[in-house]
């Protein structure tokens, strides 16, 4: 499982006032935490604290400066890319283009140049959608344009789009099923990632319901998330699904032999 370290993010009030102090200790802090507790990628969102393409570099480099964990670059404007993903050590993972055809094609180029992956949110003009076929024939126009610029299914992550559970229930199992059809588009399959956090958006169990809603996206195909690895109940309930879905080799110690390869 991919797991995409989320809390090197200006939505939160630690790493905001960092950026605008520039306090890069409070961000290696964050890097060595989530690389410690498993993180495959560091997710770096520069939010609203900065509009400047130095700030994000400048936060790459702090997280690089602590920890060889590759960066999910968490911005989708190409002035801020062109100068973000050079600094990075490592083939980034850039978060997020939609279906568009005139954002596929600013932001594409610039992946395909730099040898990066990206994440396909399955929205168009319209939004986000409301039905599981809608989520696919987004995730298809992705996909196409993606070979057009000779970008494998490994560097292509398609986003299903997760909704709140407490707002919008029935959008759950229509997540479920879109993505369970992602992973036919080809062999390989591409990735499928999801922003959990949203699923439990203003809800009491937040926990509870990011831990289920994920392991039964795993069960569909699901690969990849952004997330609180932080949380050891759900990076073991990931650890587990996995298991079941044999895409790990069973052993009594699986957890702790996890925890010693990071």
């Amino acid at each position: 499982m991919i797991l995409i370290g989320e809390r090197v993010n200006a939505g939160f009030k630690d790493i905001k006032e960092a950026i605008i102090n520039k306090n890069g200790d409070v961000i290696k802090e964050w890097a060595r935490k989530q690389t410690d507790a498993g993180a495959t990628y560091i997710d770096v969102n520069l939010g609203t604290a900065s509009n400047k393409p130095e700030d994000l570099c400048w936060m790459i480099e702090k997280v690089q400066e602590e920890v060889d964990t590759p960066i999910s670059i968490d911005n989708n404007k190409p002035v801020m890319l062109k100068e973000a993903i050079p600094v990075c050590k490592k083939p980034p993972l850039v978060n997020s283009t939609t279906a568009v055809e005139e954002k596929m094609n600013e932001l594409l180029p610039i992946i395909a140049e730099h040898g990066a992956s990206f994440i396909g949110l399955v929205m168009d003009e319209a939004g986000s959608p409301k039905n599981a076929d809608k989520r696919v024939e987004n995730a298809g126009k992705i996909f196409a344009k993606a070979f057009e610029f000779e970008l494998s299914p490994e560097q292509i992550f398609l986003d299903p789009i997760i909704m709140p559970l407490k707002f919008m229930q029935e959008q759950a199992s229509e997540i479920l099923s879109a993505a369970n059809q992602f992973k036919l588009f080809s062999d390989p399959p591409c990735h499928i990632v999801c922003g959990l956090s949203n699923i439990s958006n203003g809800t009491k169990y937040k926990k509870l319901i990011n831990r289920t809603f994920l392991t039964m996206l795993i069960a569909n195909g699901c690969d990849a998330a952004i997330m609180d690895v932080m949380d050891s109940d759900l990076v073991d309930a990931v650890l587990t699904a996995e298991l079941i879905m044999n895409k790990q080799i069973y052993a009594d110690g699986y957890i702790g032999a996890f925890r010693k390869s990071r």
